[in-house]
């Protein structure tokens, strides 16, 4: 029954979305007991309690960019779109273009991408995080990053990232630029 559950939620999550859900769907077939200790790791992706929603998708927007390309980023985008970030910011982030980026939505990029390239600079903006939002901000800067890497990296190991698609927000094309020219 649970599994039942599960897959109609994973297919109407696809259909919301417009995602292919069917790595999901494979581990809840082939290896239930993975997948009901995996789907709760969905929920503590949303987690967000005191950054505003500009800086944790701009976290969780840079980390699938780190892991993915397209898919995966088109589904944070869409779901950041959902929360109320502003078209503008999606945009900067996937451009790479802080001189349009807000504050909030700056220090949420800077912190997860000094974290991904393993930037000197990463305890500069950890500290800037933790002065504006507390040890809370580091802690769910930090998992919105790392948890939005962990999909796109979970989809590829298992052999369904096999699409790559360009990225849209509002239905406009974007340029995503990965990392500084």
């Amino acid at each position: 029954m649970r599994t039942f559950i599960a897959r109609r939620m994973l297919r109407s999550f696809g259909r919301r979305y417009g995602y292919d859900t069917s790595y999901a769907e494979m581990i809840l077939k082939e290896a239930p007991a993975a997948f009901f200790k995996f789907a709760p790791l969905i929920k503590a992706a949303e987690h967000r309690e005191v950054v505003p929603v500009d800086a944790a998708f701009a976290a969780k927007i840079t980390g699938a960019l780190a892991e993915d390309c397209g898919p995966c980023t088109q589904l944070t985008v869409d779901m950041a779109l959902e929360a109320g970030m502003s078209k503008g910011q999606i945009e900067a982030v996937l451009r790479r273009d802080l001189g349009a980026m807000s504050p909030d939505t700056a220090l949420g990029f800077h912190f997860s991408d000094a974290v991904i390239r393993r930037s000197i600079e990463d305890e500069t903006y950890r500290n800037a995080v933790r002065a504006r939002w507390g040890d809370k901000g580091v802690i769910e800067l930090s998992m919105g990053l790392q948890l939005g890497r962990m999909f796109p990296m979970l989809k590829l190991a298992l052999g369904f990232a096999k699409e790559c698609r360009r990225v849209t927000v509002a239905g406009d094309q974007v340029d995503v630029v990965k990392q500084a020219a």
